[in-house]
């Protein structure tokens, strides 16, 4: 019978690429993995791998052998969940990763609630980057994350994982003054403007540098920050102008206008593929959607 470390160790580098990638992600070392490896191609009878310079490329079987190991792992995780389904009391130990502004708009509430009506319940948090959230809940650093898209940033989560919606965002052009043109215009009316958009790499990178392409210029980046309280900051200063998702505007400094567009954010839930239906996942989802609920009649009009 195929041992189901190994199979998880073929997965992760399909989806990671290189042995030594696989290797920081799982704790191990490049010589371990490769031994892991080795043994399941003996196992199998076939070869697994092909090397193309430094890299290494699944074989046909392989990729077989993977597509097979996501149902493999999916019914693990089913089965440790309706395990947990008997269990009178709610306990155990959550760890969610989650964006910045999630984490100060929705997962403090939600970890507030949890910690009062759930007291066995354990969650514990931190930030990620929604382009890596997926591969830590693969490699089983998370148990559940926060991520989002916008409209002309799709993500790709990739085999392996769900996703539950939570929150549909507007985003707002962040400026000193109100535009005086047609709701269509108001990017390509800021052509000449200086503007503030997140550091390279970042989805919020990605969707202003896109926006203001699709209006015909490219964005003349006088600062870069991540942090939308700074970049709101810096609009109120008069440094620029910028692009902020709703959950950003927590406080609107004074001489700030927001104009809605027509680009969306789109915030999940997103956990192993099958770890649905544990209890615990299902009390952290719940507070999650309350949060997003209370935000949302509290929020910018």
């Amino acid at each position: 019978m195929l041992d189901v470390r190994k199979l998880r160790v073929l997965r992760e580098l399909a989806h990671r690429g290189t042995i030594a990638a696989v290797a920081e992600a799982l704790s191990y070392t490049p010589s371990a993995v490769s031994q892991q490896l080795s043994a399941l191609e003996r196992d199998v009878r076939r070869p697994l791998l092909t090397r193309t310079g430094r890299r290494v490329r699944l074989t046909p079987a392989a990729w077989v052998l993977v597509e097979h190991s996501e149902v493999v792992l999916e019914g693990l995780e089913r089965a440790e969940a309706a395990l947990m389904q008997d269990d009178v009391t709610l306990h155990g130990h959550v760890r969610l990763g989650a964006f910045p502004t999630a984490l100060r708009t929705i997962v403090l509430p939600a970890l507030y609630e949890l910690g009062r009506t759930q007291e066995r319940l354990a969650l514990t948090v931190s930030e990620v980057d929604p382009a890596n959230a997926s591969d830590l809940l693969r490699d089983d650093s998370l148990d559940v994350a926060l991520v989002h898209e916008y409209d002309n940033v799709p993500s790709t989560v990739g085999a392996g994982i769900e996703l539950e919606p939570l929150l549909d965002e507007v985003v707002y052009l962040a400026s000193p003054g109100a535009p005086d043109v047609p709701e269509e215009e108001v990017i390509r009316s800021h052509r000449a403007s200086d503007w503030i958009v997140g550091n390279p790499e970042t989805l919020c990178h990605t969707m202003a540098v896109r926006s203001c392409q699709a209006q015909g210029f490219e964005p003349r980046v006088a600062h870069r920050v991540d942090d939308f309280a700074t970049v709101l900051g810096l609009v109120a200063a008069g440094a620029g102008v910028a692009l902020v998702p709703q959950l950003g505007v927590t406080e609107l400094p004074e001489g700030v206008v927001l104009t809605p567009l027509r680009i969306g954010r789109r915030t999940r839930i997103a956990y192993r593929r099958g770890s649905g239906a544990h209890p615990a996942l299902v009390a952290v989802g719940t507070q999650l959607r309350s949060a997003v609920r209370r935000f949302a009649e509290s929020g910018p009009d």
